[in-house]
């Protein structure tokens, strides 16, 4: 813990313990009901039992790597919900021939995704679709009594809505009984044996009877699947029933923050309807910081400190997404944290009114010569690493408390190991 100066004597510093901790995607397969290998990825928190699972089910025609897909699985890990997503049979990495799938396949590997879990680790209790990944996980959901929650997005009411993305080939396959269609840039060969599974699917009659939490998030400006198909969803499904309008996405969600959004709402709302409570267990490595950022995602880092989870980024000057403070503005976020704790620890001591503290704080570098006082080694490129803290003191003090305050920010942990410095040894762990 934080510990504040005595009055006039050093005290020994207790640094409380800081863990940052990756999302860590296992790489793994499982088969289907037709025996086919089916790729997948399960994205797990590292540092606890997950406190939940779930199965994510993509956009037709697309595959477990889509950005969007992605960016929700990993939203939902660091929430601490394990989702398993993969690719549906003949797309991606899966094993099998697309032309011979159809919506009641895409519903079986939903189920079978849903087994491996059972089996493998403990049967899923949220299911998340995307599209026509979403009716089906609703119809698979059906089944699965165990699933407590289903969230989808942009996913049409009918499965026959994905028709009219083949207008043009419907008459060819009717007569021919196939077609070659070119579907977001791609070929694929559609049998007319998939035409007639999306026919006679009453998704009401199913989101009417089976009790589960039903999470419905779509775009009012979605042009593949309209904001109709959201309407007939709740008006038809019975309480708790939730809607969340999706403002400015597109349907695929190409935005990252789109995506991160959903995932962080799916997961708000799913823990009102998880089994257990969250609980966080003991670090499964002896190191206290630890600290991962894959390939796929730029400079976006995730971070765990104790219990809780943060964003770290770069600015977009740089290449980054801006989507949280970079490295150097968490180094100041930690010295300003320490100084505002540290002055209320000490005036809480001493029994003085002080109401409250900001303190504002710039990282950069400077030369020497402008930092007379300035004890830093200077680096290779002349200049000397800086911080400018500026503190405001609110509340009834005299001058002489102030001042004192001011001499007591110097002393907090935080403060005292920057100037110090820090000895990092470096070792690469294979």
């Amino acid at each position: 813990m934080l510990a504040f100066p005595a009055d006039d004597r050093g005290s020994d510093v207790h640094l409380k313990y800081i863990t940052l901790l990756c999302m860590p995607t296992e790489r793994i397969s499982f088969t289907n009901h037709e025996g086919h290998e089916l790729a997948a990825r399960l994205e797990v928190p590292a540092d606890q039992d997950p406190l939940a699972y779930a199965v994510f089910a993509h956009c037709f025609t697309c595959n477990k790597n889509l950005p969007a897909a992605t960016n929700i699985s990993r939203t939902l890990a660091s929430a601490g919900i394990a989702v398993l997503r993969f690719d549906f049979t003949g797309l991606g990495q899966s094993e099998g021939e697309f032309a011979k799938t159809n919506f009641s396949t895409n519903i079986t590997d939903i189920i079978a995704a849903y087994q491996y879990l059972q089996e493998q680790h403990e049967a899923p209790q949220l299911m998340v679709g995307h599209s026509l990944g979403g009716a089906a996980v609703v119809f698979a959901a059906a089944q699965l009594p165990e699933v407590r929650g289903v969230a989808i997005v942009g996913s049409p009411s009918e499965p026959a809505h994905v028709t009219h993305l083949m207008d043009e080939a419907l008459e060819d396959i009717g007569a021919r009984g196939f077609a070659e269609v070119v579907i977001a840039g791609r070929n694929f060969r559609i049998e007319s044996h998939f035409i007639e599974s999306l026919k006679g699917k009453d998704i009401g009659d199913i989101v009417r009877d089976w009790r589960k939490a039903f999470l419905i998030m779509h775009s009012p400006i979605d042009n593949v699947v309209g904001i109709e198909n959201a309407a007939n969803y709740y008006r038809k499904a019975l309480h708790p029933k939730s809607f969340v309008s999706l403002d400015g996405a597109d349907h695929i969600l190409t935005k990252k923050e789109d995506a991160d959004y959903v995932g962080n709402v799916i997961a708000s709302w799913a823990t009102r309807y998880l089994v257990r409570p969250r609980t966080d267990r003991p670090l499964k490595s002896d190191f206290q910081v630890v600290a991962s950022l894959h390939q796929e995602d730029g400079y976006t880092t995730k971070i765990k400190a104790g219990k809780h989870y943060l964003t770290a980024d770069e600015p977009t000057s740089v290449g980054g997404d801006d989507y949280g403070p970079s490295p150097y503005e968490l180094l100041s976020s930690a010295l300003g944290a320490c100084t505002v704790m540290t002055l209320h620890m000490y005036a809480r001591r001493k029994k003085w009114d002080l109401q409250q503290v900001q303190v504002h704080l710039n990282y950069g570098k400077i030369h020497p010569e402008d930092c007379q006082e300035c004890t830093a080694e200077v680096g290779k490129d002349g200049k000397i690493n800086h911080i400018e803290r500026q503190i405001d003191l609110e509340g009834d003090l005299s001058p002489e408390q102030r001042s004192r305050l001011l001499e007591i920010a110097d002393r907090c942990p935080v403060h005292r190991t920057l100037e110090a410095g820090v000895h990092v040894t470096t070792r690469l762990s294979h």
